[in-house]
């Protein structure tokens, strides 16, 4: 039951489209113009830095807000579930980002709401993330490569540190919390896999380009 009210609460706050609403606020549907995404690269491209700051804090708020819930308030006689809780949390909230029921199903890819998971989860895994993030965008300018590379070594890193204790989760869940951490990172591949496709030819935007 808890696994549910968590996935629940999390595409509950995941519905909060802040690239929409901000595309909206300035006259723009954001799934008009650009890839017809809603994420933060699409309001980038479209909006300019200001839109996409903007959109990319409003997303990974939207993650870390019920996250805190399910850390400091709810399920505090869960300690040993904590973690997982947390990864269920973000899990609907990125499930949320992703398909919004009112809007046809069509949201965006989870990068800045899985951002706010790994916030949510561990100061080392967002520094890590981090520093691969700006390596391979700084270096590539590849935004989608840079996203791939951040939920791949986010799955890793919830292998590495929770297969050493570090999230005090009972052993029944520690197979369960992997399961959760693999279908969030396949979940983001896939939905970049018209990016991988574009980058295999050579052909994917770059950061900071006008759209092909």
């Amino acid at each position: 039951m808890e696994r549910v009210i968590c996935l629940v609460m999390g595409y509950v706050f995941g519905l909060f489209q802040t690239g929409y609403l901000y595309g909206r606020m300035h006259a723009i549907d954001l799934h008009q113009y650009g890839s017809g995404n809603v994420g933060t690269t699409n309001a980038l491209r479209v909006m300019g830095w200001k839109a996409g700051a903007i959109v990319f804090a409003g997303d990974l708020l939207k993650t870390v807000i019920p996250c805190l819930l399910v850390r400091f308030i709810l399920f505090q006689d869960k300690p040993d579930m904590t973690y997982l809780l947390i990864l269920y949390t973000g899990f609907g909230v990125i499930l949320g980002h992703n398909f919004p029921f009112y809007m046809g199903f069509r949201g965006g890819k989870g990068i800045a709401a899985t951002a706010g998971l790994l916030v949510s989860l561990d100061w080392r895994v967002t520094l890590i993330c981090l520093v691969i993030f700006v390596a391979s965008v700084g270096i590539t300018r590849y935004v989608s490569l840079g996203s791939i590379l951040v939920v791949t070594a986010f799955l890793l890193c919830m292998i590495f540190f929770g297969g050493r204790g570090d999230y005090g989760l009972g052993v029944s869940y520690l197979t369960e919390f992997y399961g959760v951490a693999a279908v969030i990172t396949g979940m983001a591949v896939w939905r970049h896999r018209a990016n991988m496709v574009r980058l295999v030819h050579g052909t994917e935007n770059k950061l900071g380009s006008k759209k092909k």
